[in-house]
């Protein structure tokens, strides 16, 4: 058994005390991180490293999209939802064409997002 890790600790914290504006915006921060990881691991041909990126960056905009509470805001539920699928496609076509390019774009609306959120 290995020792518990003081980081994993904090973070385990900080996500169980953090209100819902917060859970939302480290989502969107690890997204952004993750697919930096994922479009860096295109552009050096280390192939694990896209993979696992990428993989952890579509997982989150999953997530975001199973997030969205459509009975409280339709409208901004619905564009949100689309933004975040379009997102997860372009992912999926940087993976598949090998292209960082496109991921530095899903990137951007990231960043762009994550600002709305601050």
């Amino acid at each position: 058994m290995t020792a518990p890790n003081p980081a994993d600790a904090y973070l385990r914290s900080k996500v169980l005390s953090a209100r819902p504006e917060e859970l939302r915006l480290m989502l969107i921060e690890g997204a952004i991180k993750f697919a930096r990881q994922g479009g860096e691991g295109i552009a050096t041909k280390n192939w694990e490293l896209a993979y696992n990126g990428l993989s952890r960056a579509k997982n989150i905009l999953l997530e975001l999209i199973s997030s969205l509470r459509p009975e409280i805001a339709p409208d901004i539920c619905a564009k949100l939802s689309s933004l975040y699928v379009f997102m997860y496609r372009r992912l999926l076509d940087a993976n598949i064409e090998k292209n960082p390019k496109i991921v530095d774009e899903v990137v951007d609306l990231l960043e762009y997002d994550r600002e709305t959120w601050l």
